[in-house]
């Protein structure tokens, strides 16, 4: 089964300003991953960085909600007594300017060996042209890559 992570932007995109279409239509793809997830069709990774980025939201239903569904349908956990490796792995991404936390997510999700890394962040999404280890996508590009490998079979 294909591993994904979605950085804290994606699980954020719901519940930023809908009025602007690009934002709308980030959150619908987010929202048709995340059923993807639900049904099995795809596994979430998930991190301990995710855990300490999501406990700093102040919206405490916001918090929760988040934390729920990556509780209820993570397949795997990349935990803290993976630091060491993660922040060896982080620092080498951060030399491409990479911001440190983007870097421990980016580290978990090659960590975790997930095909896709997926984030709203197109700051950050310009480091993909640096790495061959994990797709990096936008919940868009990646609704698009994935239908589009349902057609050509």
């Amino acid at each position: 089964m294909m591993r994904i992570y979605l950085d804290m932007c994606c699980y954020n995109r719901p519940y930023d300003d809908q009025s602007q279409l690009k934002i709308a239509l980030e959150t619908q793809a987010k929202l048709y991953i995340q059923q993807l997830i639900q049904e099995n069709h795809l596994a979430l990774v998930s991190s301990y960085t995710l855990d300490y980025e999501c406990s700093n939201i102040p919206v405490f239903s916001r918090r929760n909600a988040i934390m729920k569904f990556i509780n209820d349908n993570a397949r795997c956990y990349v935990g803290v007594e993976r630091n060491e490796i993660i922040a060896r792995k982080a620092v080498l991404i951060m030399k491409n300017g990479v911001k440190e936390k983007d870097a421990f997510h980016l580290a978990s999700a090659i960590y975790a060996e997930c095909e896709y890394f997926l984030s709203t962040d197109l700051r950050f999404l310009k480091y993909r042209n640096k790495t061959n280890e994990i797709k990096m996508l936008t919940p868009i590009e990646f609704i698009i890559e994935l239908e589009s490998d349902k057609y050509d079979e």
